[in-house]
Parts: C-alpha cells; sequence; structure tokens
C-alpha cells in the first residue's frame, strides 16, 4: 500500500485530510515542515501532500530542502486556502506536481493523489531502465558508482568488488549464449548473498560490485565470498553438466567503510588492490584491504584523472573482439566517423549475415550465435562486435586496409566452414567516412 506525508499546522485539517486518504492509503503525518523533513527520512513516504503557509517553514521551502537533501524526484502536492491564482503558478513553478485548494471533497482529493501516484510509478519505471544493467537487472556502472559513493559518505559497511574467474573459457568452449547465462545467474546469487537494504551492481563484462551496509567482521565477508563461489559451481554444474571442468570461481576484494576512508573512488582503487592480490594467490576467494598490511604505492594512491581512468578501464581484456550492446556498438561507430574527418584513417566495417535455410526459427538462432562466435574469435582485441537483432553481426576494424580487411573476412569463412553448419555466410564491407 503507497505510503503519504500530510503537513499541516493545522490538527484539524490534518486529521480530516488523514482520514479522508487512510481509506485508500497508508498516512503518516507531520505538524511542521522540521518534523516532516525528519519523518521523511523515517518513513520515505510515496508522495508529500503539505499545507503551503505554514509558520517557521512555508510549503515551497520544505520542498526545496527535500529536493537538495535528496536529489531525487519527490511528487508533491501543495494545499491552500488562498484562492489567488498567483500560488497556483508559484507551485506549479516550484516543481510541485499539483495544487488543491481548501476546502476539498474526498472524491476529488483522492482521485488527484491517484494520478500523482500512478504517475510517479512511471518516472520511477523510466528512471529504473536507465539505472539497470538489461542483462542481470543490478544497477549499471554509472550508477553503481552514483549510488554507492553515497553510502560511502553517510553508511558504514563493506565496499566488494567481485571478478569471475575464468569467465572467458564459457564463452570459448560453450558460446556466448551460456556465457550470458552463467552471468544472469551470477547476478542473482549476488542479490542472493546480500540483504534488501545493500546494493548491488554490474561494473561490465563480468565484473561487479556490492557495498554491504553495516559490516564490520571481515569474516562476514570471507562467509560471503565461499558462499558465493559455492553457489557459482552448482548452477555452473546445472547449465554445462557435471563434467564441466572450467575453473569457474568468484575473486573478491573488499575494503571496510568508513575504516579506510569515505570517498569512493580511493576505495575503489583499494578494493582493486585487494582484488589484484586474490587473482595472484590462486583465485577463489577473497582479501580485505587494510593501510596497515599493504604498502601505500602509487597505484593506491590516485586521484584526479588517474583514479578516473582506474575505473573506468578494463581489468583483463583477453584475446578477441570487444564484444557490445548494439547501442554502445552505435558509439564507437559514430566516434570513428569523427576520426575519418581529421585523420583519414583506414577503418572498416563488415555486416555478416547467414543465407536463411528452411530451418526452423530455433536452429537458425543457435547458427546465428555460432556465427558471433567465430567472428569474436577471428578478430583483435581492438575490434568491435555486435549482434543486429539476430539478423546479422557488424564489425568494425580499426587500422585495416581493404587487404587486411579481406583477409579478416577469409579467416571468418574459413572458421565458419570448419564448424559444419549448412547456412552460407555472406557478408558487405565498406570504409567507415563520416
Amino acid at each position: 500500500m503507497k505510503k503519504i506525508l500530510i503537513v499541516d499546522d493545522q490538527h484539524r485539517t490534518l486529521k480530516m485530510t488523514a482520514h479522508i486518504l487512510s481509506t485508500q492509503y497508508r498516512t503518516v503525518c507531520a505538524f511542521s515542515g522540521k518534523e516532516a523533513i525528519e519523518m521523511y527520512r523515517t518513513e520515505r513516504p510515496d508522495m508529500v501532500l503539505t499545507d503551503l503557509h505554514m509558520p517557521e517553514m512555508s510549503g515551497f521551502e520544505l520542498q526545496n530542502t527535500l529536493q537538495d537533501m535528496y536529489a531525487e524526484h519527490i511528487p508533491i502536492m501543495f494545499m491552500t486556502a488562498d484562492g489567488t491564482d498567483e500560488n497556483e503558478s508559484q507551485s506549479f513553478e516550484n516543481g510541485a506536481v499539483d495544487f488543491i485548494r481548501k476546502p476539498f471533497r474526498a472524491d476529488v482529493l483522492l482521485r488527484r493523489v491517484q494520478n500523482i501516484l500512478e504517475n510517479a510509478e512511471k518516472i520511477q519505471g523510466l528512471k529504473r531502465a536507465a539505472e539497470t544493467d538489461p542483462m542481470t537487472g543490478l544497477l549499471n556502472k554509472a550508477s553503481s558508482q552514483a549510488e554507492i559513493s553515497i553510502l560511502c559518505r553517510e553508511s558504514d559497511g563493506a565496499l566488494m568488488m567481485i571478478d569471475l574467474d575464468s569467465f572467458k573459457l564459457v564463452n570459448d568452449l560453450y558460446g556466448h549464449a551460456m556465457g550470458d547465462k552463467v552471468l544472469i545467474r551470477f547476478a542473482e546469487i549476488i542479490r542472493s548473498a546480500i540483504r534488501s537494504n545493500d546494493l548491488a551492481g554490474r561494473m561490465g563484462g563480468d565484473e561487479f560490485i556490492t557495498f554491504c551496509q553495516h559490516i564490520r567482521d571481515e569474516d562476514v565477508i570471507t562467509e560471503k565470498t565461499a558462499y558465493i563461489n559455492e553457489e557459482l559451481i552448482k548452477c555452473a554444474k546445472e547449465l554445462m553438466g557435471e563434467d564441466m571442468t572450467i575453473p569457474l570461481g568468484a575473486s573478491v576484494g573488499a575494503v571496510l567503510v568508513p575504516r579506510e576512508g569515505t570517498d569512493f573512488l580511493a576505495l575503489f582503487t583499494k578494493a582493486d588492490k585487494a582484488l589484484y592480490q586474490v587473482k595472484q594467490n590462486g583465485k577463489h576467494g577473497c582479501a580485505i584491504y587494510s593501510d596497515e598490511e599493504y604498502e601505500e604505492d602509487e597505484e593506491v594512491t590516485l586521484s584526479g584523472i588517474a583514479a578516473e581512468m582506474s575505473v573506468l578501464s578494463e581489468r583483463s581484456v583477453g584475446r578477441g573482439a570487444f564484444g557490445l550492446p548494439y547501442d554502445k556498438f552505435q558509439l564507437i561507430y559514430r566516434f570513428l566517423t569523427r576520426v575519418y574527418i581529421n585523420y583519414q584513417r583506414e577503418n572498416h566495417m563488415i555486416l555478416f549475415s547467414l543465407k536463411r535455410q528452411d530451418a526452423p526459427e530455433k536452429l537458425h538462432k543457435e547458427a546465428m550465435e555460432k556465427l558471433y562466435e567465430v567472428i569474436c574469435g577471428s578478430l583483435r582485441a581492438s575490434d568491435v562486435v555486435t549482434q543486429r537483432g539476430g539478423k546479422a553481426v557488424l564489425v568494425l576494424l580499426l587500422e585495416a586496409n581493404k587487404n587486411n580487411s579481406r583477409m579478416v573476412v577469409d579467416r571468418v569463412l574459413s572458421r565458419w566452414k570448419q564448424t559444419n553448419y549448412p547456412e552460407e555466410v555472406v557478408y558487405e564491407m565498406e570504409t567507415i567516412r563520416l
């Protein structure tokens, strides 16, 4: 049930409004702006219905204070007994979603509140979509950094960087479709290892991050790491069979907050150093960073552009092409068209597809997945590849002339023949220019 915070310094009005809304919603009441600010912090209501004119703090001041404190969309409707249009106009200019004059009819108030909450749900849905990694449902990289940065400043706990060990072998041996399944299940395992008030995100590829609030005991981090590794092996064998021999596992680098600081980038660098130690000492375990145990060096004390580059960079490049979703691929393509303007570099784009056979859709889709896998394995780490709606594979070849590009095509066609799939690969190739 949705929760509404009602704010009014007139007890009678407050009681009447709460009575009307309590038929359909949970209500909490505050008699002043100051009390409302504290109540918003503890109750986190879905919307605020506040009187406009109150002593000490007006409704406008309350709204501005809440927006400054939480930097999020807060649905607010103002109430007032003042009949002037000026207040109504100012309310909307100030960011209110609605305005109602006292005295109001119960059915009118309920209908307006319902409209506000329905619109707020739509806004939240769009916001979640923009903040979420589409494959795993966890926070994406940008949102992870933004949300965890706040927790690092305002809460205590453990920042944990989590890497999948030997994940590339899944893609190489079982295909990218299986790799996606493993990533999705791994995200579910991470969710099950943390609580509802903790945060988890995907930083990209097989790199994940969590912030677990109020964890001070290093043994808890060790236990979580063991749990993640145990569940990962179980799900890997469910997906790939009991005879699966890939040394899958999870390595965790952690740092305690605020013991080691409160700045996200500095903490990220420290957790990364702890993760590196795990990777160098057998993997499938965890390490907790401590200034007392780790020597201060340039990597740990990175700041400014160096710290940003550390966050942006890949930890393990691996072999084969750089696979991207189509929207990210599009950005790289647009960048290369700009590069051509100034530098006239020979970059090429190739479109690979399959001549459609009279095979079921499922088999055609399987063949396209295999083609994507073959292409990725035939390219350099500096080349970029994406799938286009299950119908084509697009490739960007950097610093490659026509002869080099044809060699790539020949390599792909040769490797495709070795797969024994009946479909014929066809292609088109063009130089990238504006």
